[in-house]
């Protein structure tokens, strides 16, 4: 099912290809940059209905921008972006119903099981989504933090999903290599998140058009959702989102 987002980059909601983001700001390619506040979509999304959307801070100094979107949809929303063991819970309160983590679990291009942990007892397994968003190398699909840049050692496979799911309630997966360039989504990953997944999770990138969330609506299960950013009318892009939000009906019913 849709699941919408709302990136917020310098306070502001945008749309950034993926892989373009870095420390420097340095051949950053924004798709689209809105003058609306980030309520302002999460108004929309709770009018709909939408609920398992993610807001996803891109750096620094985003908190109150972040804030604003989760109290206009108390519940309705998950939040990621920097998220730790020590702000967990502030996100929580202010209106998350998860949050979204990476860089705190993945470090040093690895897994450290403590941070992990200590995550699962700070905000419970049914508030933690895992952020494993991958690019690939040697042909596999391998989980990236640091804004997408920097690759860890850990590797998309049924036995490690299947691992990882034993700590949290969903998994987030952004297809970074082509996230943001609305060239069609990555079939190859997502049939294998189907077959590798037993838990719920949400897949991004690259949705481009009207027969690519057919596509994903027919071949998917419960346990898929999908996200669509820089193609959506409301970030600039040429899908109509009243038309995305018809289908997710249309879909429901079935």
């Amino acid at each position: 099912m849709f699941r919408p987002c709302i990136d917020i980059h310098n306070g502001k909601v945008k749309q950034i290809v993926g892989g373009t983001l870095n420390d420097s700001g340095d051949g950053l390619v924004e798709n689209y940059v809105s003058e609306k506040e980030p309520a302002y979509y999460a108004n929309l999304f709770k009018k709909d209905n939408l609920k398992g959307g993610h807001v996803i801070m891109l750096g620094e100094g985003n908190k109150d921008a972040a804030v604003n979107a989760l109290s206009a949809y108390p519940n309705g929303l998950q939040i990621g972006g920097g998220i730790n063991s020590n702000n967990a819970m502030f996100y929580l309160d202010n209106g998350a119903s998860h949050v979204i983590v990476t860089s705190y679990v993945f470090q040093d291009g690895k897994i450290n099981f403590d941070n992990l942990k200590k995550l699962v007892h700070t905000v419970k397994k049914d508030n933690l989504v895992l952020d494993l968003s991958c690019r690939i190398r040697d042909g596999k699909y391998y989980v990236v933090t640091d804004r997408w840049q920097k690759f860890t050692d850990f590797y998309l496979n049924k036995e490690n999903i299947s691992m990882l799911s034993e700590f949290c309630d969903e998994f987030l997966i952004h297809a970074v290599d082509v996230e943001g360039k609305k060239q069609g989504f990555d079939v190859n990953l997502v049939h294998n998140l189907l077959e590798w997944s037993d838990i719920s999770f949400t897949y991004a990138g690259g949705i481009k058009s009207y027969d690519d969330i057919n596509l994903l609506n027919n071949i998917g299960n419960k346990n898929l959702h999908y996200t669509i950013g820089s193609s959506l009318d409301i970030f600039g892009g040429e899908l109509s989102y009243n038309e995305v939000v018809k289908l997710q009906n249309k879909y429901k019913k079935v």
